[in-house]
């Protein structure tokens, strides 16, 4: 009876020594997954705010060019452009560098992606070019120039609604 407890110990023991084994594998596999889940959400969020921030940044900046070129109709309308000649040349130089700060940041968002965001933040740089090919005009004489900067509002504003789409679309695939 002696031979049969000692048999029945022994094979308890090594049971309870690999269930052991087999649970302590098994904790350590799922507490991997789990940090591995938590890295990747915390990598998505980060994305998802530098994007978030990316995108607030040029929206942000085409309001401010926005705002420019209304001032450069104002200066039109009021007939400030006829008794001051050179306050085409001050908004020319304001608009030069708002534009270097879109530029910069539509290289942002190039860089924070995603493909379709970057996109539709190039086509709203491209969308400055007729206010600035127009202001040089309007800087040279050419009496027709203010039509065509007026003209150049709508697409520039719907170049920005397409990149908001985009930004929310990227933002909310980014979850």
């Amino acid at each position: 009876m002696a031979d049969n407890t000692f048999w029945i110990a022994a094979l308890t023991g090594g049971t309870a020594v690999v269930a052991s084994w087999v649970t302590s594998r098994g904790n350590t596999r799922a507490a991997r997954i789990q940090a591995d889940t938590a890295a990747l959400a915390q990598r998505a969020e980060r994305l998802r705010d530098s994007r978030r921030t990316a995108y607030l940044d040029l929206i942000e900046q085409a309001h401010g060019m926005g705002e420019l070129y209304w001032e450069v109709s104002a200066a039109d309308r009021t007939g400030e452009v006829r008794r001051r000649p050179a306050v085409l040349d001050e908004l020319a130089e304001r608009e030069r560098d708002e534009y270097g700060k879109l530029r910069r940041c539509v290289r942002v968002v190039e860089l924070e992606g995603p493909a379709s965001a970057a996109a539709a933040a190039n086509a709203l740089q491209k969308s400055t070019g007729r206010f600035h090919r127009a202001l040089g005009a309007m800087r040279a004489g050419d009496t027709e120039a203010a039509g065509r900067f007026d003209s150049a509002y709508r697409p520039f504003w719907e170049a920005l609604t397409v990149f908001v789409d985009a930004a929310r679309t990227a933002l909310h695939e980014a979850q």
